[in-house]
């Protein structure tokens, strides 16, 4: 068995093998020789397109098509290229084709053909046009790298976020360039992508960041050579190949200090192909030959029957002919351990017991017995090996293996790495169908993510292997995604009965939590006017408001719009829409759209009140409401400063009062018009600003100027109370330091507010002594706290002691200041009078 196991292997400095994948169905009318061939990484499609540089007879119309492929040769979409010149194809990582014009734009399809968006380079590169492109893996993604017909140099590092960067030029730019290439490090840091350019013997690194091109050291060749014609880095970018046009083949580290070996491949013509397969082997095309090489100046060729193209990937390579598609790699190291000729491993003792047991032979026991020290790492090494092959039998041999080593165990995560790998095969197995066609290895999976592998099949429709997928291994949010694209795909397809794919989207996405119906609705509108009914309906689906709302004011809605925001509560959602609706409709028919929603109605005129006065005063004539129009006026005469603007719009708002049988609002808006005229009047006379003020700031300033009749009239004219009067007139004479005149007014009257103001007056001005002489006329009951507040403990002592009340001789005696021992000793002894008295 292991020798049928290993009949595709062979030996270069370690073990690679080469086995069938698919047989090719694709049926093509011209042959695959007159082909450009790009094959997407991880297993992806292949987009063919004839070649413009070679002479054939064109057998269909004078525009080149390119065609995608499956990886078994199905047809996935045609498309007819009516752009410029076709310089470069490639393929990003989401599976996207692009495709690398002569003006150095950049145009790019999905994988059914489907237009998606165009990038381009900049205008100098669109002026001098592109000659060569490069697109190439690096930790940001997929980079795009262009020489122009000047041999100038661009680089963006990511198409899906271009930022196109120049980099130095080589010396002497009108020499010919040989060979190039570019240099991805593996760092975050997009200087370490650099271009090699070679130039006959002479290899040039032009790196972004640096001023000017480094001439590296040549590559140290023993045979003699005049160029080097082809320059390949590793996916890794720790080692290059070069080869010469005397055939040589130089494999070395990509900072040309060490050379690993030179070969002499026998072909002086350049290769078709010259590709890694992954970081240790070279593969060579030559007409109808492929050559493999490896570090120790090993190599192996193979012929085939008919032309065939290379696709590179991360750990191999990938054959497609026009009978096959075959893939290269390195065995795996515990795939070596285990099959390779007369192996003691461990894993290869397990394997022959399982088969002994199998047969119920007594020999099963004997290998277990030689097993039995490593039998964990036995069926370790089983699991992993399984992974990694693709023969079905292989697996299930293996598996086996591991579960019968495993049932002599007690590993709990032994276990559960075996389970995951059972799971995962299946899961390979599936997408590697002849009717998926998509050939991932293990490695490659490991490196995308289970929800990259989710995406990959979502992005080709295949909806219902991915949601078997995602619900087999539980991922988090998985059959939502499925669901959702699977709806969003749906919703734009032609001929589609409204009312029927509505309900069947409702029903089928029903109980899935993380679906966005809004998301949906919006595919469906972005196909036209006939898919706005269908993007309605499934709107009736989405539960939140913020989602629907914007949606449902871009189909024309607004009606529903603004039924569905006043259902929210969300008043900035109602907004929104009342600020739409009022740019979009007719005056008429939005107040008539506004009316049957009162909480719309009432936030409208909010609206309105802060930001279109006018807007809101005819919404209320509209309605007859005589208060509204009356408090815009009165809002518009305390805005305004021209007296005469003022007096006109309280005399519309007494008005409106008035219709509105209003009298008590009609009075005020007639005083303040009469305030009004008389302040225009004092404002004239005093050359000073009064239009504007209330009747108590106006009888204060007339107070401050010393017109005291004037002030007396003007109170008793609109009825001040004498209480607020007595108040303005003590504290304006205060702040004039009147103190004569403040003790005269003290006695002018009585009082109607007491003599409590007074004393707060002349404290507030640091006036102590003049508080004194209206203390005593303060009210018995706060007149003790009244002289403690003035300072004057004594006072207070001897008021309280007076009054015979102990209790406000104690708070006398705790506010006196410690150091006053003289006052101190005096309040002690009218409290020890006090006392004794008692």
């Amino acid at each position: 068995m292991s020798a049928l196991l290993t009949a595709d292997w062979f030996q270069l400095d370690s073990y690679y093998r080469k086995f069938d994948l698919y047989n090719m169905v694709w049926a093509m009318d011209e042959g695959l020789g007159n082909m450009i061939v790009s094959g997407a990484p991880y297993g992806g499609p292949l987009a063919v397109v004839r070649d413009r540089k070679q002479f054939v007879r064109v057998m269909s119309t004078g525009n080149p098509v390119i065609t995608i492929y499956n990886g078994v040769g199905n047809v996935i979409s045609k498309i007819l290229w009516q752009y410029g010149v076709l310089i470069q194809m490639g393929w990003s990582d989401g599976e996207q084709l692009l495709c690398v014009q002569e003006s150095g734009d950049v145009i790019i399809f999905d994988m059914f053909g489907e237009y998606q968006k165009t990038l381009n380079m900049g205008q100098e590169v669109r002026d001098t046009k592109v000659c060569k492109a490069q697109l190439f893996p690096n930790p940001h993604g997929i980079g795009l790298g262009v020489i122009t017909t000047t041999n100038r140099m661009f680089l963006v590092s990511n198409v899906s976020e271009p930022k196109v960067r120049s980099v130095p030029d080589i010396p002497k730019p009108n020499l010919p360039i040989s060979c190039w290439c570019i240099l991805s490090c593996g760092q975050r840091s997009s200087s370490q992508i650099s271009f090699l350019v070679c130039r006959d013997k002479e290899i040039f690194k032009c790196q972004l960041g640096e001023s000017r091109p480094i001439l590296t050291m040549r590559a140290e060749f023993k045979n003699p050579y005049t160029q080097v014609l082809s320059i390949v880095p590793s996916q890794n970018g720790r080692h290059v190949a070069l080869f010469t046009d005397s055939g040589f083949l130089w494999i070395g580290s990509s900072d040309f200090k060490n050379k690993y070996c030179e070969i002499d491949t026998g072909f002086i013509k350049q290769p078709k192909e010259l590709v890694w397969c992954g970081s240790q082997a070279i593969v060579g095309h030559w007409d109808d030959m492929m050559c493999i090489y490896g570090f120790n100046g090993q190599n192996i060729s193979y012929p085939y029957d008919g032309p065939f193209h290379i696709i590179p990937e991360m750990d191999c390579v990938r054959v497609i002919s026009e009978m096959t598609h075959e893939l290269i790699q390195k065995v795996p190291v515990v795939v070596e351990k285990i099959f390779r000729i007369n192996s003691t491993a461990p894993g290869s003792y397990l394997v022959e017991a399982s088969k002994q047991f199998q047969k119920r032979s007594h020999r099963a026991d004997e290998y277990i017995r030689l097993v039995k020290p490593d039998l964990a790492s036995a069926v370790q090494d089983c699991i992993d090996a399984a992974a990694f092959e693709f023969n079905t039998d292989v697996q299930k041999m293996l598996i086996r293996a591991a579960q019968f080593g495993k049932g002599f165990l007690m590993d709990a995560a032994l276990t559960d790495h075996y389970v995951k790998t059972c799971r995962w095969l299946r899961v390979l197995n599936s997408v590697r169908d002849s009717r998926v066609g998509i050939p991932l290895t293990f490695l490659q999976m490991q490196n995308l993510g289970e929800m990259i592998l989710l995406d990959r099949l979502i992005w080709r429709r295949l909806h219902c292997l991915a949601g078997l997928v995602a619900t087999y291994l539980q991922l988090k949010g998985g059959p939502a995604r499925v669901l959702s694209h699977w709806a969003c795909y749906k919703v734009t397809q032609p001929h589609l009965d409204s009312e029927s794919a509505a309900r069947e989207i409702g029903e089928k996405l029903r109980n899935v939590p993380g679906i966005s119906y809004s998301t949906i609705a919006m595919k469906a509108a972005e196909k036209g006017k006939r898919w706005n009914a269908l993007a309605i309906k499934i709107l009736e689906y989405e539960t939140h408001s913020k989602l629907q709302v914007p949606l449902l004011l871009s189909l024309e809605k607004g009606e529903i719009a603004l039924s569905k925001a006043t259902a929210s509560g969300d008043t900035d959602l109602v907004y929104i829409v009342l600020l739409h609706l009022k740019e979009k409709m007719s005056k008429h028919q939005f107040q008539v759209t506004i009316r049957t929603t009162p909480f719309a109605h009432a936030l409208y005129l909010k609206y309105c009140a802060s930001h279109n006065r006018e807007a809101l005063r005819q919404v209320y004539v509209q309605e007859d409401d005589f208060h509204g129009q009356a408090s815009t006026h009165i809002r518009d005469a305390i805005e305004e400063t021209n007296p005469g603007s003022i007096e006109a719009s309280l005399i519309s708002a007494r008005e409106c009062y008035k219709k509105g049988k209003n009298d008590l609002g009609a009075s005020i808006c007639e005083d303040a018009r009469k305030l009004c005229k008389q302040q225009s009047s004092l404002q004239e006379t005093y050359g000073t600003s009064f239009v504007g003020l209330s009747l108590h700031d106006t009888v204060g300033k007339l107070l401050e100027q010393g017109e005291i009749k004037l002030a007396d009239k003007l109170r008793s004219e609109y009825e001040m109370p004498d209480r607020r009067y007595w108040w303005l007139r003590i504290l304006k004479l205060a702040e004039k330091d009147k103190w004569d005149e403040l003790e005269k007014f003290s006695k002018s009257k009585k009082s109607p507010i007491g003599f409590e103001p007074f004393v707060d007056a002349c404290l507030t001005r640091g006036q102590n002594d003049e508080a004194l002489k209206y203390l005593p006329r303060c009210r018995d009951d706060i007149k003790v706290k009244y002289y403690v507040k003035a300072g004057f403990y004594e006072e207070a002592a001897q008021v309280a002691f007076n009054q015979k009340d102990q209790s406000a001789l104690f708070f006398v005696q705790n506010k006196c200041p410690v150091q006053e021992t003289t006052k101190h000793a005096k309040i002690s002894a009218l409290l020890e009078q006090l006392t004794s008295r008692k």
